[in-house]
């Protein structure tokens, strides 16, 4: 699914009791996370429920970074999915120029969410643009 088709699937809602059970469904879906890396490594700080998140390079296209994430929380990995959406098997570069928060705006979410939920989602995404940041340190000094 792309953002465009996740923000018309959003508008096409009537109201928000539907977006969240919307959200809730999207988190059911993702594969989750093994145990094993369930880590304080992983840890996403900032998020009143449990997060992990990591990120490596794609086998197939290395500049890609897959995305793999979980949360105790069943709205929290609605959220978690969102973000897949936002930024899973994208470059780094292409990661650090998206401005998550504006389309987490369009989405209304902004809006909608509590604070703490919505610190925890800030959270993620400045996980994300740190991972990113270093992968993309990283290639440049292999380089």
């Amino acid at each position: 699914m792309t953002i465009e088709e996740l923000i018309e699937n959003f508008e096409l809602l009537g109201d928000w009791e539907e977006r969240y059970a919307y959200l809730i469904d999207l988190g059911k879906k993702l594969p989750g996370l093994p145990e094993a890396d369930k880590t304080e490594e992983n840890r996403v700080h900032g998020c009143q429920a449990m997060v992990w998140l990591k990120m490596n390079p794609e086998a197939a296209h290395p500049d890609r970074l897959r995305i793999q994430a979980d949360s105790d929380a069943f709205i929290v990995r609605g959220l978690i999915a969102v973000v897949m959406i936002l930024f899973d098997g994208k470059t780094p570069a292409e990661i650090l120029q998206a401005d998550g928060k504006s389309i987490f705006s369009k989405l209304g979410l902004d809006q909608h969410l509590s604070p703490t939920r919505k610190n925890g989602l800030f959270s993620m995404l400045e996980r994300i643009r740190a991972l990113a940041a270093a992968r993309a340190v990283n290639a440049a000094t292999a380089a």
